[in-house]
């Protein structure tokens, strides 16, 4: 295969990972807005153990049927990783209880640079001048966007702070793991979803008693309502999916900058479907700087020294079999 065949093959399996990503989160994004704010379903961490149950008897059905392959993850790695997820899931949530909005924004944006750290320190990453300044240009965007009230007390920073560190260290042990142990992505989610599934299925329910005062027991549970969840939790499985593949053919950095354009979408999308309340030029020129950053980083970090690992190698075990959906073999090739 030539290198021009080759790269025009990883472009286009690139773009369908993105577009995958994009259009599963921000389904799920709108889906759930709609369960929450029209139905009253507001158990957000048992809802998440959903998602994760239903992920798990998917992959549980392909590996029936030859689909997936056999692969080892240590229980040592699995363990640390759904720490690190849960973590994420209930400091998100509890941050955005205990926050005003404007500070949970500026949170989530603070994934980026401590992504970045983490890929500094543990895979001695450099990045260029230009990929910085795209990276700051994408944070200014975002923010002038979506960050309006900013009010902070004590336990909703510590809050804040457990969610940045745990959503940046899963996000980074993705990448970490796919290249470590040759796990595809369909691979990785069979070990990981039922350890979370069963860990958010026994704590979602109290803990959402905890931030709700309501019971998810004694929610009425309605044929609409729950054909919601229904959906809510299929969607789930292509967005639990398209977040491995994206961090495993790409980095965690990369996943976080760009997918900021999810946040712009859903944003648009809630113009048009919920109403025009909040919409403005601020919000407008937000939008703009931030969608043209994406596409400065995405220029800058694909160019030569624009993000590279220095001179290292990771320990990997014995190759295994990867999964197919959109997974290719250029491991190396990381943005």
């Amino acid at each position: 295969m030539s290198s021009t065949i080759k790269a025009e093959r990883k472009a286009t399996l690139d773009a369908a990972s993105w577009m995958f990503n994009v259009v599963t989160s921000v389904g799920i994004i709108l889906v759930n807005k709609a369960l929450m704010a029209t139905y009253g379903f507001s158990f957000a961490t048992t809802l998440t153990g959903l998602h994760f149950a239903t992920t798990t008897l998917l992959t549980s059905f392909l590996r029936w049927l030859g689909y997936i392959q056999p692969s080892h993850l240590p229980f040592s790695e699995l363990l640390k990783f759904v720490l690190f997820a849960n973590f994420s899931i209930v400091g998100m949530n509890v941050s955005l209880m205990w926050n005003s909005v404007g500070f949970y924004q500026i949170a989530k944006l603070s994934m980026i640079p401590v992504s970045c750290f983490l890929e500094v320190v543990l895979d001695h990453v450099r990045y260029s001048r230009d990929t910085k300044l795209s990276i700051l240009l994408v944070l200014l965007g975002v923010a002038v966007c979506t960050v309006t009230d900013v009010s902070v007390n004590a336990k909703g920073f510590i809050a804040a702070l457990v969610a940045v560190w745990s959503t940046s260290l899963q996000q980074y042990y993705v990448h970490f793991l796919q290249r470590k142990y040759s796990l595809g992505s369909f691979n990785l989610l069979g070990h990981t979803a039922p350890a979370q599934a069963a860990s958010l299925l026994v704590v979602g329910p109290f803990l959402d008693y905890w931030l709700t005062n309501k019971r998810v027991d004694a929610y009425n549970y309605g044929t609409t309502s729950v054909l919601f969840i229904i959906l809510s939790c299929t969607i789930a499985v292509g967005t639990n999916l398209s977040q491995f593949i994206c961090i495993g053919r790409f980095t965690a950095v990369s996943f976080q900058v760009l997918g900021h354009m999810k946040t712009i979408l859903v944003l648009i999308l809630g113009f048009i479907f919920f109403g025009k309340e909040g919409l403005n030029l601020h919000v407008v020129l937000g939008m703009i700087i931030a969608i043209l950053g994406m596409i400065w980083y995405g220029n800058a970090s694909s160019k030569p020294g624009g993000k590279e690992r220095r001179s290292y190698s990771l320990p990997t075990t014995k190759s295994q079999k990867h999964d197919g959906l959109l997974e290719s073999s250029d491991t190396d090739e990381k943005v």
